[in-house]
């Protein structure tokens, strides 16, 4: 639960206004703050930002001043930089989220070692009452050509039973959490002639489930990698959900290098050679039995050019 004084200081600096020299975006500017929810208890917001696309046209030219004068020479220069992985123009670029996600998508989140983190610290604060929940139609059993995802159905009563199990789980842990602390909902002492553990020996209870949050501050060539990778189908969904947001809090900030990336990376498709020899062989109207393409690019071949 937000301490009375954190969203007062919040209201002050959503109605302030500030002058600045440097570049801005006002798109992004308008929602910064604002948290977007995601899942049952999350959210993402902009905290601060530095640079726009001018930036990384300015960066990749060395030069002062917005860019060029014509638009679409700016929105050409960024799609040639990307497209032809001239990254280091859009390190130049720089945006700071909060979030708020269950422990085990952080866990995932955190692979990313190419960020600036700083937790919400269960050592020095006690943990709100949050856990993540799915939704019915999204707990589904393991997938059986996915070693590390879900794919099919389960009976409705037996998924109902599943979430049951989850909730009371989480409610159990939570109970045990407290009372090794000895202090209940509002922090005070629950057993006066009782001495509690220490926050970090109490929060080892507790499942990935809760909830935790940092403000995590990443470069845009970075933030991009991140995106291209968590924002695939083949990522789980409860981080996908994550990245959607952030993609699009991305447009409002760099509209041309939005534009760019999704379509040199989202929807793009990268091709082993193999596979170029194999589209070659299909092309000439050959025979594919033959061909060294593995298993799964060949599946995505098939299903992406409906061979």
């Amino acid at each position: 639960m937000k301490k009375k004084s954190d969203i007062k200081d919040l209201k002050n600096i959503l109605n302030s206004e500030f002058k600045t020299r440097r570049v801005t975006a006002s798109k992004l500017d308008k929602v910064l703050y604002k948290p977007f929810k995601v899942l049952d208890h999350g959210f993402v917001r902009v905290i601060d930002y530095m640079g726009d696309d001018s930036s990384i046209v300015q960066a990749a030219r060395v030069s002062y001043g917005k860019g060029t004068k014509k638009l679409n020479q700016d929105k050409n220069l960024i799609n040639y930089l990307l497209s032809h992985r001239h990254t280091t123009p859009f390190e130049m670029n720089e945006i700071k989220f909060h979030i708020k996600l269950p422990i085990f998508v952080a866990r995932q989140w955190i692979r990313h070692r190419t960020a600036n983190v700083n937790e919400y610290s269960a050592r020095y604060s006690i943990l709100d009452n949050e856990f993540y929940i799915p939704k019915i139609d999204d707990v589904k059993p393991q997938s059986q050509s996915n070693n590390q995802g879900r794919q099919g159905e389960i009976e409705k009563d037996l998924k109902k039973h599943y979430l049951s199990l989850i909730k009371e789980n989480a409610k159990i842990n939570f109970s045990s959490y407290k009372h090794l602390l000895n202090v209940d909902e509002d922090g005070e002492l629950m057993d006066e002639k009782r001495t509690g553990i220490a926050r970090e020996l109490a929060r080892m209870v507790l499942p990935l489930s809760s909830y935790t949050q940092w403000y995590w501050k990443i470069d845009l060539h970075n933030l991009m990698h991140f995106l291209a990778l968590r924002f695939d189908d083949h990522a789980q969904y409860e981080i996908q959900v994550y990245a959607k947001v952030m993609l699009d809090l991305m447009k409002k900030w760099v509209p041309l290098t939005y534009d760019a990336f999704i379509r040199n990376r989202v929807d793009s498709l990268t091709l082993s050679s193999e596979a170029i020899e194999y589209l070659k062989m299909r092309l000439k109207n050959k025979k594919d039995s033959k061909t060294n393409v593995n298993k799964r690019e060949l599946e995505n071949l098939k299903r992406i050019f409906n061979i």
